[in-house]
């Protein structure tokens, strides 16, 4: 399928235009149907169209479509901000500012920590992925496609190896990167922030190790530093509980959520300790769609039913499931590796053989599942890692059913 009036920067994973959406199955416009574990780039974990978060949506048509927060406030809002308090299982009392995009949360939380510091400096990840805006861009641990010839970036930013039981990059090697950083390269007097993703989206779907978790939240709190944890993909039920970070047993100072925030419409946030997000001057922060109404309404409805319950449940039923269905498919297919990540936020690794590549495999099976009827999106610095994105709420016998379409689509790999 051509798109002649699409800028061709663009990159499209899946030739097709998608018509309806229901849960998470999909129909395209000539009415074929699919399974998606694509699921919106982890923004669909309540599915297409979860009823409540429609009927507050339409109802919030009804009453009021839009207000500048800065400039007339409105109870949606406010409303977004006080559940936030009570969503995010923080210790402390939960200061927010709503966006319009993960990417934009990422740039104000590097505006909210360079006025609380009074410093420039950034550590980030190997791997690492925090948005497409020109600052974001810096922090990102990898530089095809993302920072290919835009010269100079915002910084200075450093990055160091993302340590993961899920990778070859072990504790004692990340730590003692941080520390040659700070002995070679930089003063840990002049870092503003630590960004990291508890468990990494883009990088492979690899959860952080917990030892380091604790380590850099002393090593914050030692030097001044602010800890930012990037869970716009890994937030909102994706790894069994509401955010990623509960699994490694500290908190941030500052968090970005996204994505599944509102089930589909555009909302984000930077959240997090007052003393941070209090340190610009005030209308450093805002933005003239920053927490539409409309769009509020339906984060609302998506704290309501997400439940610790819920989230457990729908987490160890999708995890069982997929875990069983990767045992199967290593037993068959000599491509298939590792199974990454945690909780419902999983990833199949895809290793080299004789016939080909592991990234020629996955980007063969992209095809190849959508002919299936199963959608499918890769992730991985070379592209070798399938992430599977499936709604939460996906019912067990739609899981099974995209998981035996991707089974097939697996079959047609065999050299």
């Amino acid at each position: 399928m051509d798109f002649p009036h699409v800028s061709r920067s663009l990159g499209i994973v899946h030739p097709l235009c998608v018509a309806r959406g229901r849960n998470a199955e999909l129909w395209d416009e000539q009415g074929r149907h699919y399974v998606d574990f694509v699921g919106g780039i982890g923004v669909l974990n309540l599915g297409h169209g979860h009823p409540a978060v429609v009927e507050a949506v339409k109802a919030q048509i009804d009453r009021l479509m839009h207000s500048a927060f800065n400039a007339l406030p409105h109870r949606g809002y406010l409303e977004v901000a006080n559940a936030l308090d009570g969503f995010v299982p923080v210790s402390y009392p939960l200061s927010c500012m709503l966006t319009n995009s993960g990417a934009e949360a990422t740039e104000n939380a590097l505006k909210v920590a360079r006025a609380a510091t009074g410093r420039q400096a950034v550590i980030a990840f190997d791997d690492g992925f925090h948005g497409r805006t020109l600052a974001a861009l810096n922090l990102n641990g990898k530089v095809k496609p993302y920072k290919n010839g835009l010269g100079a970036l915002p910084g200075p930013v450093h990055h160091v190896p993302f340590p993961s039981r899920d990778s070859d990059v072990g504790a004692d090697e990340a730590l003692r990167a941080m520390d040659r950083l700070f002995e070679v390269e930089l003063p840990a007097d002049e870092v503003a922030a630590i960004i990291v993703e508890p468990v990494q989206g883009e990088g492979g779907f690899r959860l952080l190790d917990a030892d380091v978790a604790v380590h850099l939240r002393a090593l914050c709190d030692k030097h001044g530093i602010a800890l930012i944890f990037d869970e716009i993909q890994s937030g909102f039920g994706r790894t069994g509980t509401r955010f990623a970070f509960s699994h490694l047993g500290v908190e941030p100072d500052l968090l970005l959520m996204g994505k599944s925030m509102a089930a589909g419409l555009p909302l984000a946030a930077l959240v997090g300790k007052a003393a941070f997000m209090d340190a610009l001057p005030k209308g450093g922060l805002g933005g003239t769609y920053s927490g539409n109404p409309v769009a509020c309404a339906a984060a609302r409805a998506v704290m309501d039913v997400m439940s610790e319950a819920n989230l457990a449940h729908w987490g160890e039923a999708q995890e069982a499931l997929i875990v069983a269905a990767h045992r199967r498919f290593r037993e068959r297919f000599p491509m298939v590796g590792a199974l990454t990540g945690v909780g419902a936020m999983r990833g199949i690794v895809f290793e080299d053989t004789a016939s080909a590549t592991g990234t020629e495999h996955l980007a063969a099976l992209l095809a190849a599942g959508r002919e299936a009827g199963v959608l499918l999106m890769p992730s991985g610095r070379r592209r070798n890692v399938l992430r599977l994105l499936a709604p939460l709420t996906a019912e067990p016998e739609v899981m099974s059913e995209g998981l035996a379409r991707l089974e097939r689509a697996l079959e047609t790999l065999r050299p």
